[in-house]
């Protein structure tokens, strides 16, 4: 069960007025949220406003060494209110996630390159990351990418399909 309620701090793709709320707990240097992220392109499309889409970070650093760094590289992003152009690029150049690769992204996105080295220097957002983490944790979250529909935690272990098959349900209910 979500344990963590959707606020306006949350990043946040789709309308609070949607019949569905999918929020994911996700890693950008893990391969199944990359096959994830592709899939929620799909479905936010698919569904449109009648679908909520939030984001939240898991890095799970003991496997994904670059995991935090590209984190805190989102959030760097977000605080010059570029988060979803960020998030697309991590999960579309996975191959680069080291510093130089990061701060290549982040002009890219068309960021502050100053206000981005010294966020990045100064772990500027590495509290909201850890939060996320905590929240993830509260939740139960052992793996990524983790899902929740409309609260209630989905197993995509065999596939996105499950994903698209509990949204269906929760729009008709």
């Amino acid at each position: 069960m979500l344990e963590v309620a959707v606020t306006a701090a949350d990043h946040v793709i789709g309308p609070d007025t949607a019949k569905v709320t999918v929020v994911e707990y996700g890693d950008f240097e893990c391969s199944y949220c990359r096959i994830a992220y592709g899939a929620m392109k799909i479905l936010l499309e698919h569904y449109g406003p009648q679908l909520r889409f939030v984001y939240r970070h898991y890095p799970m650093s003991n496997w994904h060494p670059s995991a935090e760094a590209a984190a805190e590289c989102a959030e760097a992003a977000a605080a010059q209110d570029r988060f979803w152009p960020m998030y697309r690029m991590l999960y579309e150049h996975p191959q680069g996630l080291k510093p130089e690769a990061l701060r290549h992204y982040a002009g890219m996105a068309g960021l502050d390159l100053e206000r981005y080295d010294r966020d990045m220097a100064e772990h500027s957002h590495l509290s909201r990351i850890r939060a996320d983490l905590q929240g993830g944790t509260r939740c139960q979250v052992r793996g990524t990418p983790s899902f929740f529909v409309n609260g209630a935690v989905q197993d995509v272990t065999f596939g996105m399909e499950r994903l698209q098959h509990a949204i269906d349900t929760a729009m008709v209910a």
